[in-house]
């Protein structure tokens, strides 16, 4: 959505942060240490994390809307992230909802606004922290109504600081261990479908799978060297602004699902569509230098997503960072 979002007369739980209030340091010091994950305890998952299929699984569930146009590249806390979602917005652009939980870094943006979308995809989580730069007005209500620990601006003042070397809205960042020590109530990683073992049997070998929107596309390349799938954004790759480092999930989810025009537009005037992430479709699993196809299905807001082979077998997930791509049904 361009332009600044200012919080609605008589709210002061929303609104952008000062511009005044530069990032110097917070984006220089990222790749070090997180904050200590504890183990998660679910049940089917042996107490390793239920995002990552790793042993740490951390306290609490912090998402942060991401900017993912060209100004906002490269972006910054990404590789720290457990779980990437991609999503469609207005004017067939693409934008980012990070999941952190086992990994906290120092600083993640650049943040944008909140949409519909976000309340049904995170309602699986429980409750979780939502960092975000703002939302329109008419959305407000349901952000407040719905399962989540809203974390925009004005709400965590302390959380969040501009980038002077970025033009706003695209220099807006989340200090994610602040704003981590301020969700305590937030939810516990929790189990949300995802499994995670040694491949199974079958796929088929593939180098690289490109997936689009109407106006942004992803390319997953794999790496034999680094057993990840290095990702490249609208044919550049995709690198940290902290150093560099190319992002590589482990994992990458192709899932078609519908998207629809919501009853709301951005300040253009362009509409803004509706991912629905409750029923059932397509999908294909990349791991390990193979494509799965499967089939994914999510019965209702509050339960997890599961991803099953063709022959209705829950399909593994490689161990580690899992990126879910969320693209419009053929």
């Amino acid at each position: 959505m361009a332009g600044r979002k200012r919080g609605p007369a008589g709210n002061p739980a929303y609104g952008g942060a000062p511009r005044r209030a530069v990032l110097a340091a917070a984006v220089a010091v990222t790749a070090g240490a997180a904050l200590p994950g504890c183990r998660s305890q679910d049940e089917g998952l042996g107490g390793a994390s239920p995002f990552t299929g790793h042993d740490d699984g951390g306290d609490h569930v912090l998402a942060v809307k991401v900017d993912n146009v060209a100004a906002a590249r490269p972006q910054t806390g990404l590789d720290h992230a457990d779980i990437v979602y991609t999503e469609q917005v207005e004017a067939g652009l693409s934008r980012i909802l990070a999941v952190f939980a086992s990994d906290i870094p120092a600083t993640v943006g650049p943040v944008r606004s909140a949409r519909e979308s976000d309340i049904e995809l995170l309602h699986q989580f429980g409750r979780p922290a939502l960092a975000f730069s703002g939302a329109q007005r008419k959305l407000l209500p349901a952000l407040e109504a719905a399962p989540l620990e809203l974390l925009p601006p004005a709400r965590l003042p302390d959380g969040f600081v501009r980038d002077g070397g970025r033009r706003a809205p695209h220099n807006l960042y989340l200090k994610a261990r602040t704003a981590a020590r301020a969700a305590s109530a937030a939810s516990a990683p929790r189990d949300i479908g995802f499994r995670f073992g040694d491949p199974p049997g079958g796929g088929r070998e593939t180098r690289e799978e490109t997936v689009g929107y109407p106006a942004a596309r992803f390319t997953f390349t794999w790496s034999a060297d680094r057993g990840r799938w290095l990702v490249v954004m609208d044919g550049t790759p995709a690198r940290t602004a902290d150093g560099g480092t190319r992002l590589a999930p482990a994992t990458v989810v192709i899932q078609h699902v519908a998207v629809r025009a919501s009853r709301f537009r951005d300040r253009g005037g362009s509409v803004t569509p509706f991912t629905g992430t409750v029923g059932s479709g397509r999908a294909r699993v990349l791991r390990d230098g193979k494509a799965y196809e499967a089939r994914w299905s999510r019965p209702g807001p509050q339960q997890g997503t599961t991803f099953t082979d063709t022959d209705g077998h829950r399909l593994p997930f490689a161990r580690g960072q899992v990126w879910v791509a969320l693209v419009p049904e053929d």
